[in-house]
């Protein structure tokens, strides 16, 4: 059945506005972009260019499925509240999905970004097909979302999912808060602090690194970190395997609670997955329950650097219109 739908996407920096046709597939029909500020400011800007795309593609209200809008949480999605997201500072509790819908009229509902990212590629990327899948974003943090039972799973109020706040060591680099977490050693952020305690190791024993000065530790990203490890470099293949091993810890966890069929992983994962998934999928082979190992395959996401247009349209396309 084709059917048209909108999708809003509010970042820290800039919100997109995504017009896509749903057939057996979905196909991106036309985009707009604009930076994002004050609640108040976004939220007139974000209405102007809803009815602008909408006029710019022929479209009436009669002709929309419904609005799907992603934004960082905290949310609550059942009652369409955005609640304080840290990286939109002053948005305080604001009723977005009810604003869209009384100045719309068309169905809207709202999720934070990792869980729209997993219907995304639950139903068009890498987990099309599948009953049961978890998605991990694998990016500067570690967030998911959780596919079980052919639907999304977010918990007792939007908080199912925080695998990152997993502690898997008693000491290591601190990722949302907690040292040794999943996302302190599978994520950006935690990568640049690895890279930064093996940098600091090599020079206070009196060596050099030919990517990293001395001076350049506190910057170093995990960017950097793969681009040496894909030349081959020793120190940067150690750093990835180092993230990597836990990466395998981390999943054999999710394997041995949820039994899904598919994690699928985003960004630097889905960029690097020759240089992880070896390393990760021994610590697996080791660690995780057999039976639910043989039945769960680890994919890159299929998206790619479309993913937040794709996540914002999927909310729109699961929801059920009575």
């Amino acid at each position: 059945m084709e059917r048209n739908i909108l999708g809003v996407d509010i970042g820290g920096t800039k919100t997109a506005i995504i017009y896509a046709r749903e057939e057996t597939s979905i196909h991106i029909i036309d985009k707009i972009v604009f930076p994002t500020s004050s609640a108040k400011d976004t939220i007139r800007d974000i209405f102007l260019n809803l009815d602008q795309i909408q006029k710019k593609n022929g479209l009436c209200t009669d002709d929309i499925y419904a609005i799907g809008i992603s934004c960082g949480g905290p949310l609550d999605s059942e009652r369409g509240i955005i609640m304080s997201p840290p990286n939109l500072p002053g948005w305080e509790n604001v009723p977005i999905v009810d604003m869209v819908k009384e100045r719309f009229h068309i169905p809207c509902a709202i999720q934070n970004d990792a869980n729209a990212c997993a219907l995304a590629e639950w139903k068009f990327g890498a987990g099309k097909g599948t009953k049961n899948m978890i998605f991990l974003t694998f990016g500067t943090g570690m967030g998911a979302g959780l596919i079980i039972n052919g639907q999304l799973y977010s918990g007792t109020n939007d908080n199912a999912g925080e695998i990152g706040h997993i502690r898997l060591s008693g000491f290591g680099p601190v990722g949302y808060g907690k040292a040794g977490s999943f996302e302190g050693f599978a994520s950006g952020g935690g990568i640049a602090q690895l890279a930064g305690m093996k940098l600091a190791e090599k020079y206070q024993m009196g060596e050099t690194v030919d990517w990293c000065a001395r001076e350049e530790i506190e910057s170093v990203s995990a960017q950097i970190v793969a681009e040496n490890a894909q030349k081959g470099d020793p120190l940067a293949k150690e750093i990835i395997s180092i993230s990597a091993q836990y990466l395998g810890r981390g999943l054999s966890v999710l394997i041995d609670i949820l039994n899904p069929e598919c994690i699928v992983l985003g960004s630097i994962y889905a960029r690097n997955e020759n240089l992880f998934y070896p390393v990760a999928a021994e610590v697996i082979r080791k660690e995780a329950l057999s039976l639910s190992h043989q039945v769960c395959r680890i994919k890159p996401a299929e998206l790619g650097e479309n993913i937040g247009d794709y996540a914002a349209v999927s909310i729109a396309s699961n929801m059920t219109r009575n």
